[in-house]
Parts: C-alpha cells; sequence; structure tokens
C-alpha cells in the first residue's frame, strides 16, 4: 500500500516537509486503541534466529534505523514498534542548532536517492536525553554524536566529549560521527591524527564511566585507500567496538537524473542505490583487515532485501536503512528478516 498509493501522494511534496507530515502521522497514529499491537503484527518478525549479540548487546534482528531520519528522538518507540531492531539517534550536538537554509532535501526518484545538507539540525542533546528518559520501549538506541557548526575543530573535542556525557545514561551504545559532509570542515577530523586524538579522548573518558558503552566511528565513503587503512589502524589503537560504514557521498558518478537538475540542487551528501557497491566494497574491505572484535554495520544503498543480505556477506553483522525506509517503507524491514529466515 506504501508504495503503490501513498509514496507517489508523498513525492508531490517537499521532502523535508513530508518528513515531519508523516512522522507525526505516525506517532500520532499508534496512540489510537489496538494501533500499536496491529503495527507490530504487520511488521515485527520475531524469530530467535534473527537475534545477533554484538558488543555485550543483544539485538532482535539485524535491521536499524540509520542516524539522520530520528535526529532529536521523537521516534524511538515507534520505530521499534514497526519492526527495527535497533534505532540510531542524531546527529546531536551540545547546542540546538537550524541547520543548513532550505530548500536542503531533494530526491532524485529516477536514481532512487537522496541528496541532503541539512547541517545537523536539531533541538539539542539536552532536550533528546529528556525524551529519551520517558520513552517505554525496550529497543536498543545508538546516540550519534557531533560538534556544532561554530564549534572550530580545535575545540571539537569538548563538544563531543559533552554530548557523551549527557547521553550515557540514556543510550546504549555511541557513534561518533565525523564525516557528514554537510557541517565545514567537519571531514577533516578523519585525518589521522586529528582523528586518533578525538577517538582516544572519548574513550578515556568512556573508561572512567561506570560501564563503558560500546562506541564506534561513522566513516565517509570518500576515504581513498590509504585513509581507509589509518581508520582501520585507528579502530584497533583507540579500541573501538565498531565502525559505521559508510554516511552519504559528494559524488555524483553515474547518476541517471540529468545532469543540470542535479546540478540545480547544489551540494550535498547523496545517499541510496547509486553508494549501494561502493558501501559494500568499503565493507569488504574493513572485514578482512579488521579483528573479529570490532564490527561492522552495514548503510548505503540498501534498498532490497538482497541488498541487505549482500552488504551481512560482505562482512556486516548489522545493517541500517534510512533512503531505503523512505522509498519503500516499513515493509522493507519485514522483506529483510524473512529473508533472512529464509536462508
Amino acid at each position: 500500500m506504501y508504495k503503490s498509493l501513498l509514496r507517489p501522494l508523498l513525492f508531490q511534496f517537499d521532502p523535508e516537509n513530508v518528513h515531519y507530515l508523516t512522522t507525526g502521522a505516525l506517532r500520532a497514529s499508534l496512540k489510537l486503541p489496538y494501533a500499536q499491537g496491529i503495527s507490530k503484527s504487520m511488521f515485527n518478525v520475531q524469530d530467535p534466529r534473527l537475534e545477533r549479540e554484538l558488543f555485550g548487546l543483544k539485538f532482535p534482528n539485524p535491521v536499524g534505523l540509520a542516524a539522520g531520519f530520528d535526529k532529536d528522538a521523537m521516534l524511538v518507540d515507534e520505530m521499534g514498534d514497526i519492526g527495527f531492531g535497533f534505532v540510531e539517534i542524531g546527529t546531536l550536538t551540545p547546542k540546538p542548532q537550524p541547520g543548513n537554509e532550505k530548500p536542503r532535501l531533494f530526491r532524485l526518484p529516477q536514481d532512487q536517492a537522496i541528496i541532503n545538507r541539512m547541517g545537523f539540525n536539531n533541538k539539542g542533546v539536552d532536550a533528546a536525553v529528556e525524551r529519551l528518559r520517558k520513552r517505554k520501549s525496550k529497543v536498543i538506541v545508538g546516540g550519534n554524536i557531533g560538534k556544532n557548526k561554530v564549534t572550530p575543530n580545535e575545540e571539537a573535542l569538548k563538544d563531543y566529549i559533552y554530548c557523551f556525557k549527557a547521553l550515557y545514561d540514556v543510550v546504549d551504545y555511541f557513534v561518533v560521527n565525523v564525516s557528514s559532509p554537510n557541517t565545514p570542515d567537519l571531514r577533516a577530523l578523519q585525518d589521522k591524527e586529528p582523528l586518533k586524538r578525538l577517538l582516544l579522548a572519548v574513550q578515556e573518558q568512556n573508561s572512567k564511566m561506570p560501564k563503558p558503552k560500546p562506541l564506534l566511528l561513522k566513516i565517509a565513503p570518500d576515504l581513498n585507500m590509504a585513509q581507509l587503512n589509518d581508520i582501520i589502524e585507528i579502530a584497533v589503537e583507540a579500541k573501538l567496538s565498531g565502525i559505521i560504514a559508510t554516511n552519504t557521498t559528494v559524488s555524483r558518478k553515474g547518476l541517471v537524473t540529468p545532469e543540470q537538475r542535479v546540478t540545480e540542487m547544489g551540494m550535498g551528501g547523496l545517499s541510496g542505490k547509486p553508494l549501494r557497491q561502493h558501501a559494500t566494497q568499503i565493507i569488504r574491505h574493513l572485514r578482512t583487515f579488521l579483528p573479529p572484535e570490532i564490527h561492522i554495520i552495514g548503510v548505503g544503498g540498501i534498498m532490497t532485501a538482497d541488498d541487505a543480505v549482500e552488504k551481512l556477506q560482505a562482512g556486516a553483522d548489522l545493517v541500517q536503512l534510512y533512503t531505503g525506509f523512505i522509498y519503500e517503507g516499513p515493509a522493507l524491514i519485514t522483506k529483510i528478516n524473512k529473508k533472512l529466515l529464509s536462508r
């Protein structure tokens, strides 16, 4: 019903407005009598064979919601109700910020892709913490953390530490995001020395807590091989629990959408089907050279159940959806889990 009726209607309107409209409707509808039970019966696939145990956490299934969709932790319970095995919120920053100027979100239906330059728009980490304290479900939650746009890279660490401390009691794992292309100079923090200093410092803070939480790093798909190998070296040195591969790309290679239309959309990160193959190649390289105790979450271009299987076969332990969820709806979660059970 989503693909045949709802999506054609929704795709007639501004993508960002539609996002807030549909998420608001989802929250309201799941408060209706019996709605939660109906949703779970339609989309949740519960089977012990789907369970995954990684870095001390037990995931009911390997399909998660990627960061960026629920930036402010408004939909954690609802995303669990429609079948996600875990939900990653954020990217969150210490202070609220509006993000980049609108329009900043664009669909490329011919490519099954999205371009966004949102710019870490969020209401601030403290507001998200208050919402998470009130959540009712037990779905696993990851906290994706970043820095404010006005914070220079030399002072970025304080932003990451602030977010880490604020979220510590209300999330199950952390993700350090230095790979968004939409915050000026953020990707410079992926360079070897700045990244090493940042991760070691966050990990040091983590070690001081009563029970250290899993710490992961989200990387860009635009790294060259030398940079990727540096990431592997740093991940081992910093004793990361995992790597999320990958974020959006600044590349526009191979798109079907007319070049003039793409140019009109402007800068931003591209996600969706065009990213699938390259993200999988990065996962395969990481799995070849990372020690087994450092896990991989695969994200990028998962539009079908077969795409998810491809990521898992390449070496991912879990997968995340964003653009595929927008194009295919919650049925994609069900299809992936059923596909895994059929294997």
